[in-house]
């Protein structure tokens, strides 16, 4: 197997996870679990039943490591780590730097660092390291051939329990000519090595921002394209609105309200032709990027032999992620709606927990609706989202009381020039039992785990409030939020109480 461009560093990505000389072992006579899919489900399955002494096969047929080690989290994060080093250089002359116009700006240099780092992490995910944790691991095209057997390259493997661990790959909309034109995914993106002129991003979700920022900030002019009429739909609009903002101020230009009737490649350019709000319109750009949601991998799978239940959202779990096979059960984009790497970790544990080590009549076992799971998007100033909206709530009929706390009345935010964003807390009506949390700040993915944390403990907002946090830092907008709830609650009847105490011992 090949991966484009061939150079040093994805012939070692490849040798680790997807290894060319690799034999697969010869399978015992029944394994306690087989695994379909080497991703991060898949792979922490494997690991944590191998450790706890159940023989175990993993298979896989493309690459270890699934989406996030290839295709995902380690090299977008890459690009958009160096795309920041890049803006901060444009933005350095109000820390006193100025710099030549005549500066080199090297794409080329910046896919290559992805590629090296993606290929210095791949050991974890490798065949030969899970090999080495007693997986059998078996590098090819596996399907179930009946309720307890599953074949890869003409060997069966039986099995007590199987996992389907297979994930999900990028969707593309039925757009004319779309296919034809050689559009780019999360799939083929990251194999660029020349940076395109031009850019049009099809979609305004997470992936579709942060690749849009990232890409203007390199220097290509980017259009994104969406049929709604602002970006991250499932975010705070007010969030949202301070994301696409500075996605304008980076040079992203947005067509809202917006409808692609088709795609025309034409030599090393594509047309494509749309409806807006102000009728129909053209544009010719060098690339598309198209990034409009997840399909989950279910064909091929041979799930009807194994009486296994899918659709197009993937394949059909009860809470504790059995299928309608009790033998099979499924973890991570392939069965879940969050599509998240850290919720695909948080799947397997379950998994593990029920297939092998099961309940009489599922009492006690493991659910997902125990899960506490928080998001982030990593564009500039980053979304970090836990638990319920506003928009939650409303749905839901749950009363709430919204606290919320902008950066720029944060000491260290306003000296680090970062005073975009806020920190919002919703907790119960008249209690402070914490609901949910939107975060918007350069750092949100890391001070949402401090909100997390205390959900998932029961810990309330006053805790926060009550908890030191180091000046001058930015997650001390988290405690200013839960001192404004303090603030709301101390009622009139308590300040006249207070005065006259005060008055009365003077």
């Amino acid at each position: 197997m090949l991966l484009s461009p061939d150079d040093s560093f994805n012939r070692e990505l490849v040798a680790n996870v997807h290894p060319y000389n690799w034999k697969n072992p010869r399978p015992v006579d029944r394994y306690n679990l087989v695994i379909i899919g080497a991703g991060t489900a898949g792979l922490v399955t494997a690991a944590v039943a191998a450790g706890l002494g159940a023989k175990v096969a993993l298979i896989e047929r493309h690459l270890m490591g699934g989406d996030c080690l290839n295709v995902g989290c380690v090299p977008s994060k890459g690009l958009i780590r160096a795309a920041r080093a890049w803006a901060a250089i444009a933005q350095g002359e109000e820390f006193g730097l100025r710099y030549s116009d005549h500066m080199q700006r090297d794409f080329g240099a910046v896919m290559e660092r992805m590629r090296r780092l993606r290929a210095r992490l791949s050991h974890i995910d490798s065949a030969q390291r899970f090999s080495k944790l007693g997986v059998d691991v078996f590098i090819g095209s596996g399907q179930f051939t009946g309720p307890d057997t599953v074949e890869v390259d003409d060997v069966t493997l039986r099995f007590n329990r199987a996992a389907i661990c297979t994930g999900a790959r990028a969707g593309a909309p039925p757009i004319p000519g779309l296919k034809e034109s050689g559009y780019l995914t999360n799939e083929t993106v990251f194999s660029l090595t020349d940076l395109p002129p031009r850019l049009a991003v099809i979609g305004a979700g997470p992936i579709g921002c942060e690749m849009a920022q990232t890409f203007s900030r390199f220097g290509a002019k980017v259009t994104v394209i969406e049929e709604l009429s602002h970006i991250l739909p499932r975010e705070d609009r007010e969030a949202s609105n301070i994301v696409q903002d500075r996605m304008k101020t980076d040079g992203v230009t947005f067509v809202f309200d917006a409808t692609i009737t088709e795609v025309v490649r034409q030599e090393r350019e594509v047309l494509l032709r749309y409806t807006a709000t102000d009728g129909a319109q053209e544009l010719i750009v060098d690339k598309v990027f198209v990034s409009v949601g997840r399909t989950p991998n279910v064909t091929g799978l041979g799930l009807e032999a194994a009486g296994v239940t899918y659709d197009n959202t993937g394949v059909r779990v009860s809470n504790t992620l059995q299928t309608s096979n009790p033998r099979i059960y499924a973890a991570g984009d392939v069965c879940f709606p969050f599509k998240f790497t850290h919720t695909a970790d948080a799947l397997a544990q379950i998994l593990i927990q029920n297939a092998l080590f099961p309940h009489p009549f599922g009492f006690g076992c493991a659910t997902t609706t125990s899960l506490i799971i928080p998001w982030c998007t990593y564009t500039e100033p980053e979304i970090a989202h836990v638990g319920l909206s506003e928009a939650d709530a409303n749905r839901q009929g749950i009363e709430i009381d919204t606290f919320t706390q902008t950066f720029d009345g944060v000491d260290r935010a306003i000296i680090d020039g970062e005073e975009d964003g806020f920190v919002r807390v919703h907790v119960k009506k008249g209690s402070d039992r914490i609901l949910g949390a939107t975060i918007v700040n350069r750092n949100a993915g890391d001070m949402i785990s401090e909100v997390t944390v205390a959900m998932k403990a029961g810990a309330s907002l006053g805790v926060i409030g009550g908890t030191i946090h180091p000046y001058p830092t930015q997650a001390e907008a988290l405690r200013k939020v839960a001192n404004q709830m303090r603030r709301a609650r101390f009622s009139e009847k308590q300040k006249l109480f207070l005065r006259r105490w005060f008055s009365w011992t003077r």
